[in-house]
């Protein structure tokens, strides 16, 4: 008996069960008949797709061979055509003809159909560390396209909030704060920067790693200044008797971020309409972004270099004034001095590489005016004989 309910016996049997019905047994068959069809299909299909991956492989294998053997071929004759130059085996004129051809060739390489084929750059350490050892090249040539279309719209979109983020907290300084920035807001804007270097620096690395011609320099630009952002972040800017001495590194750099912003949005105007007429003249690669200073026609020179230069001179004169900060204040912290050597680098990188890009355009243009001066003489000597 069940001692909670003396009437009922714990030991009874349990209910009787019945005998499926006719009609139970014939689904059961039914649907177990259905799931061995399904198995039969599944084999061949199975290994159908198993040949199809390793014709696939080997096919691929092979063609990569070939994509390699080619572009070989395309680096020799390059250094062929520029040795012969040097010692004027062949017309200069020539020589520039014979180049161009080959810079095409290689850009429709890598802009087609075979570009995934070609030898591909490792994924490289920050990549590594973020998403481990996985492909991130694509295999078809409109998702590597859609992936650099993506980078630039990224850019425009926080090209804006680059200008108005430091802008809004200058503005509020003095009308809300009377002079002395709170925390918090500051903190913000530190966590935000971190996070915009942090994804243009794991974008840039995935656009090099198919096939995207940025210098590694910015590339490390962006490893500096996420360093610099996640410093920040720690950076007590309050607790000082004089607020507004403590603080003028932060005004001076949020100067320079709205300096910055104003020539990001200038440069993702005006240079990726010149990045659109290089590639159409398959003078750049379909790959290719805007970045750093690549600047644009001659008249743009006359606003982003001396923007650019005043950038650098703004930044490297804020690394020093901290450095200078914690030198002269007894109570200076570390990450005065870490930032202070950090905007110091950035500075002389940006300013190194602008000045090789001006060198390159120089030599280009020194080129392009000697080739005219050959068309000329030879269409004067024509005439005159």
């Amino acid at each position: 008996m069940d001692p909670g309910n003396p009437g009922v016996d714990s030991r009874s049997p349990p209910p009787p069960s019945f005998p499926p019905t006719s009609d139970a047994v014939g689904k059961q068959k039914e649907v177990e008949d259905r799931l061995g069809q399904l198995l039969e299909r599944w084999k061949p299909l199975r290994d159908a797709a198993s040949l199809h991956n390793v014709k696939w492989q080997r096919d691929a294998d092979a063609l990569a061979h070939q994509a390699a053997a080619l572009l070989a071929d395309v680096d020799d004759l390059q250094s062929v055509v520029a040795s012969a130059s040097d010692k004027e085996d062949i017309a200069h004129q020539s020589a520039q003809k014979l180049e161009d051809e080959l810079n095409k060739v290689r850009t429709m390489m890598y802009d087609g159909d075979i570009a995934f084929l070609l030898p591909a750059k490792n994924n490289g350490y920050f990549l590594q560390a973020l998403l481990g050892p996985v492909n991130v090249r694509a295999t078809r040539k409109d998702s590597r396209y859609k992936v650099k279309e993506e980078y630039n719209a990224y850019r425009d979109r926080t090209a804006v909030m680059f200008l108005a983020f430091p802008l809004i907290l200058l503005i509020l300084q003095n009308r809300v704060w009377n002079g002395c920035f709170p925390a918090l807001p500051v903190q913000v804007y530190q966590a935000w920067l971190l996070f915009f270097y942090t994804s243009l620096a794991l974008r840039e690395n995935i656009l090099r790693v198919n096939g995207s011609d940025i210098r590694p320099w910015w590339v490390y630009h962006h490893y500096c200044a996420m360093a610099m952002a996640l410093v920040s972040l720690t950076w007590g800017i309050q607790g000082h008797p004089s607020c507004i001495h403590k603080q003028q590194g932060v005004r001076l750099f949020l100067r320079w971020a709205v300096m910055q912003g104003v020539a990001m949005l200038l440069q993702n105007h005006y240079q990726r309409q010149r990045l659109y007429t290089r590639i159409a003249l398959g003078k750049a690669g379909r790959m290719d972004v805007v970045w750093g200073e690549t600047a644009g026609v001659t008249g743009q020179l006359w606003v982003f270099y001396p923007l650019l230069f005043t950038l650098q001179g703004f930044q490297f004169y804020i690394g020093l004034l901290l450095l200078r900060t914690a030198v002269l204040e007894d109570e200076s912290e570390w990450q005065t001095v870490v930032c202070g050597l950090l905007l110091i680098t950035m500075a002389v990188g940006n300013f190194s590489n602008t000045v090789a890009t001006l060198i390159t355009k120089a030599k280009f243009k020194a080129k392009m005016r000697k080739k005219g001066q050959e068309v000329l003489q030879l269409m004067t000597s024509k005439k005159l004989s």
